[in-house]
């Protein structure tokens, strides 16, 4: 029998390959953000009736499970991770359901990653980035806390991720790189696919997962050894910006790679999803899994160097969590949260603030909806940063800052 929702509405985890309506039951752009955000405000006031009725909606349509198109923004997981994070009873039986349908997902998803591991083929974006892939649905694992041998089956394939090179060409490139383009997809214009640094899709997601389970105290043989290497890495790669700050860049050509890193022409805008807040947070977070004192404050540096360059904040265009805005500050006020008082961190957020909410008076909501593209995202960041009423930590989980 399905699971069922409030008011006894059943929660279906189909198995078709393409979700029913890619908005309902999607974490970023579309309800399951809404529900998410709602919630959260329900936690506070104690209002749960316009949580219940997004609630019902999500669940009139059966939420896809298949492993070509779930994901933890996507389908089933999408569903779930809001019913989790909403952390009411009426929710406590559709989890239950959906747990069932999430471990048979993420055991179809680790095998076919390591079926293509055993084959030494380079993987595909999707395979371990955050919004597609197995790093978002470990995300989701850790935040629910009941099948830690499933989480302990993704740190394992993300050790080895690490561990085991792949040959492109000729040329021994690092387990992550993918043979897609940046836009996830092959492309002839990235004949030898590319090295991507970014949170949402590359590497940094992978190393803020294994980190954040590190500190929550899940560990897998190997874990250790592949954040400290995680932690070279990112510090290699942190390059010097023309306007005095620093930066990483967002993706690398082969010959980039194999050329090493360089100082940067233009640092990319200063970005939650690929740019380098995110991967500072996810530095900042291995090394405090590390208790790498030097590496945490390189993180802190490239974080503070980064925020407080009008070269860098000029390429900010939006409110959005993804790329705006929004994004920035959560990262920072996060990233703030484990320095010492009186940081540089710390001092510069009420500037930040106060930027995006001149952004705000100047700029309308988007229409859309969702965590990280729509109002959803915004709005609830706005109330996450209200320091009169600071919100508990945990729903940014699925964008590996906590």
């Amino acid at each position: 029998m399905p699971a069922r929702g409030p008011a006894g509405m059943p929660i279906r985890a189909g198995t078709g390959g393409k979700p029913v309506n890619d908005l309902t039951h999607d974490l970023g752009r579309g309800l399951a953000g809404t529900v998410v955000y709602q919630a959260v405000l329900a936690q506070d006031s104690g209002k749960w009736e316009a949580v219940h009725t997004a609630a019902r909606t999500m669940a009139g349509q059966p939420a896809a499970a298949h492993p070509a198109s779930a994901s933890l923004y996507r389908g089933a997981p999408a569903v779930a991770y809001a019913l989790h994070t909403a952390g009411h009873g009426a929710y406590s039986s559709a989890l239950d359901g959906l747990d069932d349908a999430l471990a048979t997902l993420v055991t179809a998803r680790l095998s076919d990653a390591h079926r293509r591991m055993d084959a030494g083929l380079t993987p595909r974006m999707q395979e371990y980035d955050l919004i597609g892939g197995l790093t978002g649905l470990g995300a989701y694992l850790l935040r629910r806390g009941t099948r830690p041998d499933l989480l302990d089956g993704v740190l394992h394939y993300l050790v080895q991720l690490f561990q085991q090179p792949v040959t492109v060409h000729g040329e021994q490139v690092p387990g992550w790189w993918t043979s897609d383009s940046p836009g996830g997809q092959p492309d002839t214009a990235w004949p030898d696919g590319h090295g991507n640094f970014g949170t949402a899709h590359g590497v940094a997601g992978p190393i803020a997962l294994l980190a954040l389970c590190a500190r929550a105290g899940h560990t897998v043989q190997g874990q250790r050894e592949t954040l400290e290497h995680a932690c070279s890495l990112l510090e290699e790669w942190a390059q010097r910006s023309p306007g005095g700050g620093a930066a990483w860049p967002e993706t690398v050509t082969l010959d980039r790679w194999l050329s090493g890193p360089r100082p940067l022409a233009h640092p990319g805008r200063p970005s939650w999803c690929y740019g380098t807040p995110g991967i500072a947070r996810a530095l900042q977070l291995a090394a405090l899994a590390c208790n790498r004192t030097g590496t945490q404050r390189h993180a802190e540096g490239v974080l503070t160097s980064c925020a407080a360059d009008s070269e860098q904040l000029a390429r900010i265009t939006d409110a959005t969590v993804c790329h705006g805005w929004a994004g920035l500050c959560l990262v920072v006020d996060r990233a703030a949260a484990d320095t010492a008082p009186g940081s540089e961190l710390s001092r510069l957020l009420p500037s930040l603030r106060s930027r995006f909410a001149t952004h705000l008076a100047q700029q309308a909501l988007p229409d859309a909806a969702g965590l990280l593209t729509g109002a959803d995202g915004i709005l609830l960041t706005l109330h996450t940063l209200n320091p009169a009423r600071p919100v508990a930590s945990g729903w940014e989980t699925c964008l590996l800052l906590n």
